[in-house]
């Protein structure tokens, strides 16, 4: 019977089973000689081999007491030998992978369960610190009171008069003519030490607070105004048609002469501007206009819908006051006198000039009223005229009358501004868009140029001049050519150049009031919406909207406020103020198509 062959781990030969004492010597000898082979190659062999087997004892661990076990069938078993390590450290491996899932599945769980027991209890929390957030915030309002006083303390300060119902710093038309001034200047703003008072002026006696927007701009409460029954009845017709008296409420209707709906005026200019309707101003251009005499407000009220805004402006009145009556419909307006003093916008401003029965006698003081009008106006912006006095035959019939409209005409046309169209009693006039109009007039035909040290591009309160304002600025833009709205919020980086600035300062502007704006309305939404109670993260609630509907922005800066605003869709308007100290972006402000003023606050 054959024997069979036995290979050992040193390459192998043949010998019997029982020849342990051969095997021993020759693999005693060749272990011998290899030991001093590798001991010459590498002195460090020792600790090379400790420091690849250390690591993995906790692996190499065996029932046998011997280090270099037998195997079954004789042969010697090597711990090291390649095959034996391949397979232990896939071993090693793969108990390392089923320890990281397990810790990952413990971690995951231990998470989900931590994360299910802090949202549960931390609810009421959550709401008790909204709460105290809340209570905190009434409570730093009562601070802001106190610290706005001053020294003086509250208890210490009186309340005005009931004559001061309505007194407004710097107006006085009583005083002023004490003071001899007069010709229409008593109508102006005249501040001294007289004009401030240190009291507290109260709201009328049985003042309610005012319906919700879009309620609220068409119906007002009687109590909150300085009018009575009798002064809206002996009024003309024309007030008579703009308004319902009520026994304690007054409703809005038209404002336009010879018109009884304002959605006819309106749609008229549009046409005689070359428009379908009045839905096309925006695509066309106009976003602002400012309303002279204004009435109470109801073209700015019908042409919000359209997203124009429009800046209600009219004379200090004692009594029943325009500015006061667009206030309390929601709607911009200031008192401003057109008179003797430039008004407190840059010039180039508005898109559109209205005035509509405004009672200013244009051919006075040579023009001058008009020359006004063109300064804030932009380049290729409207000036739109409702009057009997152009076309009224038994209104012309009388020389001076027929002697004013001749002026306004001529006037017009040597201001470089197209007649467009005249319809009944409306004549819309187009301002040039283009410079090289003005030295192609006649010789003497009309005002002269500004030179830039008369051209300033944002006048205070300054005398009224006779020249062309405007066209040194580097805003001479006409309105055709401007980014229309909504996206002329967003100035480009062309455009922040105009107004010297950079576009990392505005975006980051732009981003810092987006967060407020957030911030705000979270805090101000339980005061707001008293009876539509809301958390933060809410949506608004359905009509009636919040009652907040002008905001007074006192130090503008960029407009990012407003902007803000817009971008979270709050259905309010803000005057933006720009002190006339420190840098004025008033320019820029109006340029985006907001609204504003300069002002001493």
């Amino acid at each position: 019977m054959s024997r069979p062959l036995h290979r050992g781990v040193s390459g192998g030969g043949r010998f019997p089973p029982n020849s342990h004492d051969i095997w021993d010597d020759d693999s005693q000898m060749k272990d011998k000689l290899e030991k001093e082979d590798v001991d010459r190659k590498s002195p460090n062999a020792d600790q090379t081999y400790l420091s690849i087997r250390q690591p993995f004892r906790f692996l190499l661990t065996d029932n046998s007491s011997s280090k270099h076990g037998l195997l079954e069938n004789g042969f010697v078993s090597d711990p090291f030998s390649p095959g034996v390590l391949r397979n232990r450290h896939k071993r090693a491996l793969l108990l390392l992978r089923l320890s990281l899932v397990v810790i990952v599945i413990l971690a995951l769980t231990g998470s989900f369960w931590w994360t299910i027991s802090i949202t549960t209890s931390s609810r009421g929390q959550v709401y008790r610190g909204y709460r105290s957030l809340q209570q905190q915030l009434v409570s730093d309002l009562v601070d802001v009171g106190k610290l706005s006083l001053g020294s003086t303390k509250l208890k210490d300060l009186e309340y005005c008069s009931p004559e001061s119902e309505n007194y407004v710093p710097c107006f006085n038309v009583s005083e002023n003519l004490a003071l001899g001034i007069s010709t229409g200047d008593e109508y102006d703003r005249h501040c001294g030490p007289s004009s401030r008072q240190s009291c507290l002026v109260l709201p009328p006696v049985n003042y309610k607070i005012p319906l919700r927007w879009p309620w609220g701009r068409d119906l007002i409460w009687v109590a909150n105004i300085n009018i009575t029954a009798q002064e809206v009845r002996s009024s003309g017709s024309l007030t008579k048609r703009m308004m319902m008296y009520d026994e304690d409420q007054i409703s809005f209707r038209s404002a336009s002469p010879g018109y009884d709906d304002m959605e006819d005026y309106a749609h008229q200019i549009a046409e005689m501007v070359g428009l379908r309707n009045e839905s096309n101003f925006i695509q066309s251009g106009v976003r602002t206009i400012l309303d002279i005499g204004c009435g109470y407000g109801n073209l700015g009220a019908h042409l919000f819908s359209y997203e124009l805004l429009t800046m209600c402006i009219a004379n200090y009145e004692a009594s029943g006051s325009q500015v006061q009556l667009t206030l309390e419909r929601g709607l911009p307006a200031m008192i401003s006198s057109f008179t003797s003093k430039q008004l407190p916008y840059p010039s180039l401003s508005f898109d559109m000039i209205h005035c509509a029965g405004c009672g200013i006698d244009w051919d006075q003081k040579d023009g001058i009223l008009l020359v006004e009008v063109d300064r804030v106006l932009r380049p290729g912006g409207y000036f739109v005229w409702t009057s009997q006095l152009t076309s009224s035959q038994q209104y012309l019939r009388k020389k001076e009358n027929q002697k004013e409209w001749n002026f306004v005409h001529g006037f017009a046309k040597n201001l470089c501004w197209d007649m467009l169209s005249q319809q009944v009693d409306t004549v819309v006039w187009k301002k040039t868009s283009k410079k090289n109009c003005y030295s192609t007039r006649k010789s003497g035909s009309g005002p002269s140029l500004c030179n830039r040290g008369r051209d300033v591009e944002s006048p205070y309160y300054r005398p009224l001049q006779g020249c062309i304002a405007g066209t040194q600025s580097r805003r001479w833009i006409p309105i055709a050519e401007r980014t229309k709205w909504p996206a002329r919020t967003r100035l480009n980086s062309n455009e922040l150049a105009i107004h010297g600035l950079n576009s990392d300062d505005f975006v980051e502007d732009t981003l810092n009031w987006n967060s407020a704006v957030r911030d705000y309305w979270s805090l101000l939404s339980p005061l707001i919406f008293s009876d539509h109670p809301k958390r933060p993260g809410d949506e608004d609630p359905s009509p009636p909207f919040n009652m907040v509907r002008n905001v007074l922005d006192m130090n503008a800066h960029f407009g990012g406020f407003n902007a803000a605003l817009l971008e979270a869709k709050k259905s309010v308007w803000v005057m933006n103020v720009i002190p006339t100290t420190g840098n004025n972006h008033l320019p820029l402000i109006l340029d985006r198509g907001f609204v504003g003023v300069l002002h001493d606050c």
